[in-house]
């Protein structure tokens, strides 16, 4: 290679770091690198990958060119939709705003990692400058210098770098003459003591690595709690609406009392005719309200699915029946066996436990920090001057080499010693944060499984209590034309009907939220089957070989603990 050629070398890497790849490139190279990245731990984790995807079906031109104007008038759809459970699930995963960011939050914890990555592979770098001078004594002056090289940081916590630079003098004025200088370097750093060792110098790659996997954890158990939150506000909203059905059924009901005893006014005493006219406004404002609540809460469903406010969202209420017809679904884990099954399967105690490990590793890497420096470093050049240079025949004998060793003692450790002393007690504190976080499962267990036999019970208990109040009503409807009861006793039997249609609404939904609670808590939840909050318990649960309903239904005739058997 000539001087003349590096010259051009040189030109051409001005060239390349004015023009350089395209901003799409390195969009999409980062892209690469960063699935890669999740589609590997994935399947170290879970023994299979997922076809993750921030993707958002534009491009980032096409996202720059929106306007606030454009945005909002993508929210001013006036489309009706109708959504199976299954059909809102998956519309949420799609464009629920929370969802997105989640995955982000993801992607970003990715890329950092291909940072730390890229510090311990070859990095190439390469620099051009020419510059032309005039001198005060008219002598005019150019200069070219270009050089190459590679750097790598050592996983024992060294560094090793290569460079090939070219000098270029070239005098135009005069007596024109030119000289030029080239130069091969090789420089070697590998710290002894503070700083030695794979387990300090790939610190943060390691660190980087394990957030990944916690990241990994952490969205994998949202897409659960996310997915239960969608089929909880379903429910909800499907609960509501059967409020606003009884509701209005009670309104008519009252309204057919005030006709009736309005007619009667002869046989009835006047102040039940005010009664009745009372219930009925109240049972008409306790409709409005119903109304008023539901929509309300459609609306912010609405924000959790991504669909604009102007969607007129309808829902299906066959999911409603298909959860009554299918009954409940019960869950005979003792406290001891629920705990263990979490253990085993609860990621976010996965990431609790791997981050008491961190700050158990941490002590190390601080320690290391209060060790003297203590480096062995070296080079190598070979430099070749004058007229043009064929780097294939260099002289290798006019190699000059240096090899020594630095020091720098200790002499000043007071940072280091705080930072030391600051680890220590951030480790005491993880022992008790882990111990606190075991405890603290335990709790969120064994209330998750009272709460779900409560509502097991409430349901039995309301289901007997609307079968009771509706033949109440009938019983006293009859009974008031025949004159032997108060309108009073009717209007009392109807509220306590209303109630208890209600109750026994509100009981098999909040069953369901707190048999989905408990499965997410125990890691054993699979959100990705159709329909699996009408699905029988998880296999890890059945393997227990316990039966799968244990418990008698509930009758009013069951025996219930005095409070002396209860705080024996």
């Amino acid at each position: 290679m000539t001087v003349l050629n590096f010259c051009r070398l040189g030109t051409t890497l001005t060239l390349l770091a004015l023009f350089g790849c395209s901003a799409d490139y390195y969009e999409k190279q980062a892209d690469k690198d960063v699935y890669q990245i999740l589609k590997t731990v994935e399947k170290d984790i879970f023994g299979e990958s997922s076809q993750f995807s921030i993707a958002s079906g534009k491009s980032s031109k096409e996202q720059q060119a929106l306007t606030p104007v454009k945005i909002l008038n993508d929210r001013k759809s006036t489309e009706k939709v109708r959504l199976s459970l299954n059909q809102a699930l998956d519309y949420a995963v799609a464009n629920s705003r929370e969802y997105q960011s989640e995955k982000e939050r993801l992607y970003l914890t990715a890329l950092t990692l291909t940072g730390e990555q890229h510090e311990f592979r070859p990095n190439l770098f390469g620099s051009s400058q020419a510059n032309y001078t005039r001198q005060i004594d008219g002598e005019e002056v150019g200069t070219a210098s270009s050089a190459l090289g590679v750097n790598q940081a050592l996983a024992t916590g060294g560094s090793l770098g290569v460079t090939l630079a070219n000098d270029l003098l070239q005098y135009f004025s005069g007596d024109p003459r030119r000289s030029a200088t080239s130069l091969i370097t090789l420089n070697l750093a590998q710290p002894l003591l503070r700083g030695a060792g794979r387990d300090v110098a790939v610190e943060n790659l390691t660190q980087a690595n394990r957030n990944v996997v916690y990241a990994i954890r952490d969205y994998t158990h949202f897409q659960n709690t996310f997915s239960v939150s969608i089929v909880n506000e379903y429910f909800d909203l499907l609960r509501s609406k059967d409020v606003i059905f009884n509701e209005y059924n009670n309104y008519q009901s009252r309204k057919k009392n005030v006709e009736y005893l309005s007619a009667r006014v002869d046989r009835e005493r006047p102040e039940a005719v005010g009664i009745a006219e009372q219930d009925e406004l109240s049972a008409r404002n306790r409709y409005i309200s119903a109304i008023s609540d539901y929509r309300n809460a459609l609306d912010s469903f609405k924000v959790t699915l991504g669909l604009p406010q102007t969607t007129q969202l309808r829902l299906d209420d066959a999911e409603i029946i298909k959860l009554r017809a299918g009954g409940l679904k019960p869950i005979s884990l003792s406290s001891r066996e629920a705990f263990a099954i979490a253990l085993d399967h609860r990621l976010p105690l996965f990431n609790q436990v791997d981050r008491f490990e961190d700050s158990k590793r941490q002590v190390g890497i601080a320690a290391n920090q209060l060790k003297a420096d203590l480096a062995l470093v070296g080079n190598a050049s070979l430099a070749n001057s004058g007229g043009p240079v064929d780097y294939t025949k260099f002289n290798f004998n006019d190699v000059r080499a240096t090899v020594g060793l630095q020091l720098n003692l200790p002499l000043d450790r007071l940072r280091e010693r705080n930072q030391y002393r600051a680890t220590l007690i951030n480790f005491e504190s993880s022992i008790r944060t882990l111990s606190r976080n075991f405890d603290e499962l335990r709790n969120l267990l064994d209330r998750r499984i009272r709460e779900l036999e409560e509502f097991r019970q409430s349901y039995e208990i309301q289901k007997g209590a609307v079968k009771l109040a509706r033949n109440r009503v009938e019983g006293n409807q009859l009974r008031l034309q025949a004159g032997t009861v108060e309108f009073r006793q009717l209007s009392e039997s109807q509220d306590a009907l209303i109630s208890a249609q209600n109750a026994e609404t509100s009981a098999i939904v909040n069953y369901l939220s707190a048999r989905l609670g408990l499965l997410v808590e125990l890691g054993v939840l699979d959100p990705n089957s159709k329909d699996y909050w009408l699905s029988d318990n998880p296999s890890k649960i059945k393997a227990l070989g316990r039966p799968a309903n244990p418990q008698p239904a509930f009758a009013p005739s069951d025996k219930v603990p005095t409070p002396e058997e209860l705080f024996e």
